[in-house]
């Protein structure tokens, strides 16, 4: 065994809903005893497909120790859903940039004479998921000028989703990047948000007082400090005390993750201004 990125199941949190389980082409869950477990560390790939689809976030990824992943044993249980499973796997690993198992994918579907669906092409909606928590990388197409741009409307965001519980802590988009990290109101409160602080970093929101999830948020921004090579961090919130609620979960994130890297911080007033 080596260590690896995998998931990992808070039972207590769980309430056996069977969401993560549809949501994992690979077929690493299953419903058992109520709970959702990860029957077989081969089978995950350790991207987190299945973590927004959970409706208590009892999923999180952790690196530890486990049996290596196997593209192909993978396949032997995706091919026995058919082919809008094959497809949904295949359009899994290319959104993660995992070239290496797609090509992999690929092989084992060649070998078998079995039909390659057309996983590539555009389609407005889904079979398997929510197209809303799907990882989209938006710098590609924005453009240095613009008619837009001239007269101040243009956006700066380059990642998608930027709710922090949607978040995948392995999405390409956070390698090497500078992130800022933003309460809730921030964007709405100061108007010259994107430009100010948003312009070539990644975007998380969360909302410290209403969201509740203080260990599960502390744990998911850890991992995506420790092992993303995060080159900077921008913590931006408001003046009301239960905003500060936003530091305290950076700084505890960074203090777990264990890396050294620079953190900015920024106070917007309920009129909209920088303090």
């Amino acid at each position: 065994m080596s260590k690896r990125k995998i998931i990992k199941i808070n039972e207590e949190k769980c309430n056996g809903c069977g969401l993560c389980t549809s949501n994992c082409p690979e077929g690493a869950l299953r419903i058992v005893d109520g709970k959702a477990k990860l029957v077989g560390e081969l089978l995950c790939d350790g991207l987190g497909a299945c973590i927004g689809h959970c409706p208590e976030n009892a999923i999180i990824i952790e690196e530890r120790e486990a049996e290596k992943y196997n593209e192909n044993k993978v396949m032997e249980n995706i091919i026995k859903g058919g082919a809008n499973l094959i497809e949904a796997h295949l359009k899994h690993l290319k959104e993660h940039s995992q070239t290496k198992y797609l090509s992999e994918a690929l092989e084992f579907l060649k070998k078998k004479n079995m039909k390659i669906p057309d996983f590539e092409k555009n389609k407005s909606t889904e079979k398997c998921g929510c197209p809303g928590s799907m990882v989209m990388d938006l710098k590609e197409g924005k453009s240095k000028k613009s008619e837009n741009r001239e007269i101040g409307l243009e956006s700066e965001l380059i990642n998608w989703p930027i709710q922090l519980k949607l978040i995948n802590t392995s999405a390409p988009y956070f390698n090497n990047a500078d992130v800022v990290i933003t309460a809730d109101c921030v964007p709405f409160s100061f108007p010259d948000f994107h430009n100010r602080f948003l312009k070539n970093k990644v975007l998380v929101v969360f909302c410290p007082k209403l969201d509740d999830e203080y260990e599960m948020y502390v744990d998911k921004l850890s991992e995506i400090f420790k092992n993303n090579n995060i080159k900077s961090i921008t913590i931006v919130h408001m003046e009301v005390p239960c905003c500060f609620g936003t530091v305290n979960i950076v700084e505890d994130a960074v203090q777990k993750s264990g890396i050294n890297t620079i953190i900015k911080e920024y106070t917007i007033s309920v009129k909209g201004n920088l303090i």
